[in-house]
């Protein structure tokens, strides 16, 4: 009995502590993480992230959609960021990326005035998530607490990217299943697609659906028509938002209300399921519940499978792992 006792004594400290590891894991991204280490990490990026946007209103989303990418690719931990080399072909050539995400120079330049600050200290994977907060305020959105205290990877995968990142293409059960996947809810599915009210799409991403689909308003389907003809112009911009392309607001889920989302993956969200068209119809009606909603969906996803403590590295050029750094 007494040993029987002792084992369950042992069994259960294991298990408090394989808990209190999990748990730990998690906990050490904080807003205050690089208080002591780096003190002015937060305004330097946000004063850099202004003056991009300032320079070109579009990067905004572009940074939004750079950490979007990157977390649903093995968490979030800059893999998307790391160029080919000999060991890897990187995300940036994946279905997903290639010719489309964009800002790497941005980032390039927010690491370098951090590393002149302080060297070695904060990680390009965090980089992304404070550039991604900031552009949504700076264009007219709402504010979160980023928690810090990522790490970066030392190699990337362009198969991973192409498998987990959703597609305009995707119907709704192939979205649901995408989102799942990085254990994110319909709900975070329906919030964090808001983030299409800023930002632009090529034609080759909303062709099939101007031309194919019978859920979309004929009238918004004959104007994009008239600018991406049925084979050619693949680089053709549209505004993914055609009221407020460069306000951060809930005209997105207005816009799917009368069938004008510039892709099938976004109409798709307000196409008759029970669940999604009930957020697209509350979002689209309450700004303000868009805006809580969607921080706390940002901080939900900035948490996918961090690298912390000693895992991964700070890289130096976040373009390379820093065995490769020169």
């Amino acid at each position: 009995m007494a040993s029987q006792g002792l084992l369950g004594l042992l069994f259960l400290v294991l298990f408090v502590l394989s808990i209190g590891t999990t748990i730990g894991a998690n906990s050490q991204l904080s807003p205050d993480y690089y208080q002591s280490t780096c003190p002015d990490a937060l305004s330097i990026v946000q004063q850099e992230v202004a003056a991009a946007i300032q320079n070109e209103t579009r990067m905004g989303a572009s940074l939004l959609r750079l950490h979007f990418h990157d977390c649903f690719v093995n968490g979030c931990d800059a893999s998307i960021l790391l160029d080919d080399n000999a060991t890897f072909v990187g995300e940036k050539t994946a279905g997903a990326n290639n010719n489309s995400v964009r800002g790497f120079d941005v980032v390039d330049n927010i690491k370098a005035k951090l590393e002149q600050a302080c060297p070695g200290v904060v990680s390009c994977a965090d980089i992304l998530a404070i550039a991604a907060r900031d552009s949504v305020v700076y264009l007219g959105g709402p504010s979160w607490n980023v928690r810090l205290g990522r790490r970066d990877s030392t190699s990337a995968s362009r198969d991973a990217a192409n498998a987990f990142i959703p597609a305009p293409r995707f119907n709704l059960s192939a979205l649901i299943s995408s989102f799942s996947a990085q254990n994110l809810s319909v709900k975070d599915l329906v919030t964090l697609s808001g983030a299409h009210t800023i930002g632009l799409a090529r034609c080759t991403n909303f062709r099939a659906h101007i031309y194919n689909d019978t859920d979309i308003d004929s009238s918004f389907a004959d104007s994009l028509q008239k600018i991406c003809p049925f084979t050619g112009n693949d680089d053709v911009l549209a505004n993914l938002d055609y009221q407020t392309p460069t306000c951060f607001d809930n005209f997105y889920y207005k816009n799917l209300l009368n069938k004008k989302g510039l892709l099938h993956s976004d109409q798709e969200l307000y196409n008759g399921n029970s669940s999604t068209d009930s957020l697209v119809q509350k979002y689209a009606t309450n700004n303000n519940v868009f805006f809580q909603d969607f921080a706390k969906a940002m901080i939900k996803m900035g948490n996918i499978n961090p690298l912390t403590g000693s895992a991964g590295e700070i890289r130096n050029n976040c373009r390379k792992a820093n065995m490769y750094y020169v």
